[in-house]
């Protein structure tokens, strides 16, 4: 059985207030996610439908907390909660915030292709 830890995933993926390590399980990525600044994500999926995040989420914040906006509204989820969002969000990131996060492999490498492009059209 496949398996990962936050201390088996030897590469981080960095950016200023935020840091990730991931692995892929089967047909999902699992995502060990820790923030250390206030930031906005939305503007890094200009491109995808509707500008939003088309890849599910299925988390456990274990610190701080996360904010996901959608079209109906944003939605909070602090420490303790496990949680599901859907496509079409942008998610907002709180510092002191550690989170797992299980998301689609294949929904989640088509996301990221664009999430990519609009880093490197910012740096």
């Amino acid at each position: 059985m496949p398996k990962a830890s936050i201390q088996s995933i030897k590469e981080p993926v960095s950016a200023p207030g935020f840091e990730g390590r991931y692995a892929e399980l089967m047909d999902f990525t699992v995502g060990f996610e820790a923030y250390s600044a206030e930031a906005d994500m939305s503007s890094l999926f200009v491109g995808l439908p509707d500008d939003r995040c088309q890849c599910s989420h299925f988390g456990y914040v274990m610190k701080g907390s996360v904010t996901y906006r959608t079209a109906e509204g944003e939605e909070t989820f602090n420490a303790g909660d496990a949680y599901v969002v859907g496509p079409g969000h942008t998610p907002v990131l709180h510092p002191g915030t550690e989170l797992v996060e299980f998301s689609p492999t294949a929904e989640l490498n088509q996301t990221m292709e664009v999430v990519s492009k609009n880093m490197e059209n910012m740096a």
